[in-house]
Formats: C-alpha cells, sequence, structure tokens
C-alpha cells in the first residue's frame, strides 16, 4: 500500500529510471476514479482516510526544496513523474501545478524529463488536455479494448467509454505514450486473441510514439492474478514490432 508524500524519492523506476515522484493526491489516503485489480495503492475503499489534495502553492514549495536538495546532493534525476495514490488529473489545480513543474525542472534540471501517469478519463477536458501537450511523457492508460473487460479490469467509478478515450487521444496526434498492462486472470487474458486484436486495432488507430507495456511487478489486491514474462509479451507483440511501432516491454 503506497502513501506518497507530496514530492518524493528519487526512486528506481523500471521504466523512466531515477524518477522523483509528485503525487497531487491525498497523502494519507487514495483518490482514483478507477479501482484497477493490479493497482500497487490497494483498494479505494481502503484509502479514504485522507481527502486534502495540495495545491498549486503547496506543490511549488515542496518542489523547489526538493529539487534545490537534489542539486546539492548531485542526486541525479532522470524524470519529475506525476503518479502517486490514484489519478493526478483529478487534482483541480493540475494545469497551473504543470506550469509550475515545467519551470522548476528548466530551473533545476533542465536535462530531466516531465512525465505524467494518467488513466486518461480526463484528457477530453480541455485544461488537462492543454497540461498534458506541454509535459515530454503523457503516459495514458487502456488496459481493455472494450467497456465489459474495462469494467473487469479497472473497474470504473466513473463514466467510461473506451471509444470515448480513443477519440480523445487522437487529438494528441501520436504525440503520446500509450501504456497498457498484460496479465491473466481466470476470467480474463490480455492474450485472448479478442482482447489481443482489439487493442492492436486501438494501438493502430492512435499510432502513439511509444507504446509502454508491462505486468505485475508487486503485490496485487485482487488474488490470481497472473503476470506475463518479457518474452511472451515480446512475442505478442510482434506484429506491432514488424510494423514499426517502439514499444518499451518491462516484466
Amino acid at each position: 500500500m503506497m502513501r506518497e508524500e507530496l514530492v518524493f524519492g528519487p526512486i528506481r523506476s523500471r521504466r523512466l529510471g531515477s524518477s522523483l515522484g509528485i503525487n497531487l493526491l491525498p497523502t494519507e489516503g487514495k483518490l482514483c476514479n478507477f479501482d484497477c485489480i493490479y493497482c500497487e495503492c490497494g483498494w479505494n475503499k481502503d484509502g479514504t482516510g485522507d481527502r486534502r489534495l495540495p495545491t498549486a502553492a503547496d506543490l511549488e514549495k515542496a518542489l523547489r526544496e526538493k529539487l534545490s536538495e537534489c542539486r546539492a546532493n548531485g542526486t541525479p534525476i532522470d524524470s519529475i513523474t506525476f503518479s502517486g495514490d490514484g489519478e493526478p488529473t483529478l487534482n483541480p489545480d493540475f494545469a497551473k501545478i504543470i506550469d509550475i513543474t515545467v519551470a522548476l525542472r528548466d530551473e533545476y534540471y533542465p536535462e530531466a524529463v516531465v512525465s505524467v501517469l494518467s488513466n486518461a478519463t480526463k484528457a477530453g477536458r480541455p485544461s488537462v488536455f492543454e497540461a498534458l501537450k506541454k509535459v515530454d511523457n503523457p503516459i495514458l492508460k487502456i488496459d481493455a479494448p472494450t467497456a465489459e473487460l474495462a469494467a473487469r479490469i479497472n473497474r470504473p467509478q466513473c463514466e467510461y467509454s473506451v471509444g470515448k478515450i480513443v477519440e480523445d487521444l487522437e487529438k494528441f496526434e501520436g504525440n503520446f505514450v500509450l501504456q497498457t498492462m498484460f496479465l491473466r486472470s481466470p476470467d480474463f487474458d490480455s492474450s485472448s486473441p479478442e482482447v489481443l486484436n482489439g487493442w492492436m486495432d486501438i494501438v493502430r488507430r492512435l499510432r502513439p510514439r511509444e507504446i509502454m507495456v508491462y505486468t505485475i511487478d508487486r503485490e496485487t489486491p485482487m488474488k490470481g492474478l497472473e503476470k506475463f514474462t518479457v518474452e511472451e509479451m515480446r512475442s505478442l507483440l510482434q506484429p506491432l514490432f514488424d510494423e514499426g511501432f517502439t514499444i518499451q516491454i518491462k516484466g
């Protein structure tokens, strides 16, 4: 169960290197409009003790202090990453916070990238869309090609349409990173033809500049889930490799 401070790390990320984390959500709880069966932060119901969201002013102070400390200590930072205990775009100050973060990155660690890990549910909101276009790595999630499967894997706590998400992501014109979890349960399998082919059709429609495919790495709130090996995922994704897509696979 993760309970992250506003600014935390840097930690070693299997996808982003030395990653300084930003948690725009409650430090003593979890706030997300998904309740994914594989979430390393646990179930939403177990993280309801705190509802205070940090403001843009809170973030500016904490991030400046951390970046100054890291630079003074010679600590490397590859990515300043919005992740934390839930969905970062739910914070009402998200757009303003992105502007502050980019400015502080430019001041202290101009070689670092700014990354946002998001379930893309708010990407159609103009302020969120414009903010996501300002970061180096808008890493946006689609785990399932159908609403029925998304209901099983992501358990949306909001109105969710895969078709609407795809339409919203088309507006990025390929300048984003598509993130997808591969896993198996007794009820579904990411590698089954109907799931894999449906997801590949979405990839071909969106043509993201990069695809991040990963699998379970930590304990999951739902029991009975199985991970894929890197070799399995590489084999499953071979058609997309052959078509020239850039794919990062993490086991």
